[in-house]
């Protein structure tokens, strides 16, 4: 496999987030840290962090909410197109710790301001140079126009002979199984790369990946909460098991383990050693704080470490 030298694009929702700085109820947190968190901001700070090229398109609101999330991404170094929206707000979630390694996430995102993410909006991005488009189901179940964007990026994706890859995703608070299995085939129809969890797999319809690879995938990655993960193609499955780490913040785990094998897929690697940088990234993000803060940096893979993290990392 060659290494693809153009760009990402990506397309979601970032929120602000404010997390309990200790463990317990909400309520009685007494203190909140600002920050934030989306899934696919996630993968886009990660593949830039990993040196690759990337372009993030989100909408925020006119407020301070909105201006935090701005300056968040821009501050790492990705290609932020941010469209301003003065009638909706920045989404927020609410974050608290109950116990060590379980974290709670409570969602003030209907309306916002990424909701109203439209065709048009994609549209006006600039595909030159363009070799991955990443999207996820979360943005599919945003909004209807949500769902018309992220179908417009995958077929403009088609047009520029780009990879394309999904993210299941499923969250059951934005919609219904029924619901999300009928809007995720038709995007998995179009797609080369497809992450999943193993409930994900059969929402999809589909029992095994194997069955999953006959609806147009070329690529279809397992994950199972911190378990083995496996990839299958048409050549066959490989698994890999994540390095032990202390577990701090599960959320952001899955997102975690795209960005390392996107960046894997981007580098050239065979599936195998994607594999293995995947459960990498994803052991390092779950041992700290955050849903990016601690993803790695280029600098921190060790050559001909068939992608995975330097010594002192997990």
């Amino acid at each position: 496999m060659n290494r693809e030298r153009g760009r990402t694009i990506t397309v979601g929702e970032t929120m602000a987030t404010a997390s309990a700085t200790r463990p317990g109820p909400l309520r009685h947190a007494g203190l909140l840290e600002l920050s934030t968190a989306g899934a696919e901001s996630t993968v886009a700070i990660g593949l830039t962090r990993l040196g690759h090229d990337c372009t993030y398109l989100t909408r925020v609101g006119d407020d301070e909410l909105g201006r935090l999330v701005v300056t968040t991404l821009r501050g790492e170094g990705l290609d932020l197109v941010a469209r301003v929206d003065e009638s909706r707000r920045t989404g927020l979630m609410l974050r608290e710790q109950r116990t060590s390694g379980r974290v709670r996430g409570e969602y003030w995102r209907a309306g916002s301001a990424a909701s109203a993410l439209s065709t048009g909006d994609v549209d006006a991005l600039d595909f030159d140079g363009v070799s991955l488009v990443h999207v996820t189901g979360i943005t599919l179940a945003l909004s209807p126009s949500c769902a018309g964007a992220v179908e417009r990026l995958v077929a403009r994706a088609r047009e520029v002979n780009a990879t394309v890859s999904l993210d299941v995703n499923h969250r059951d608070g934005l919609w219904s199984r029924a619901d999300a299995a009928t809007a995720l085939s038709r995007v998995v129809a179009s797609c080369d790369i497809v992450f999943a969890s193993a409930d994900e797999v059969e929402l999809l319809g589909v029992t095994t990946a194997e069955e999953l690879l006959e609806q147009g995938p070329s690529v279809v990655a397992v994950t199972d909460g911190g378990g083995v993960a496996t990839v299958t193609t048409a050549a066959g499955t490989v698994e890999a098991t994540p390095p032990a780490v202390t577990l701090v913040d599960p959320l952001g785990a899955g997102d975690a383990f795209v960005v390392g094998y996107l960046s894997g897929h981007l580098d050239g690697l065979a599936v195998e050693d994607a594999l293995a940088r995947a459960v990498s990234v994803a052991a390092v993000g779950v041992s700290t704080r955050g849903d990016w803060e601690g993803l790695p940096r280029r600098d921190e893979l060790r050559p001909g470490s068939r992608g995975r993290l330097t010594a002192d990392e997990p």
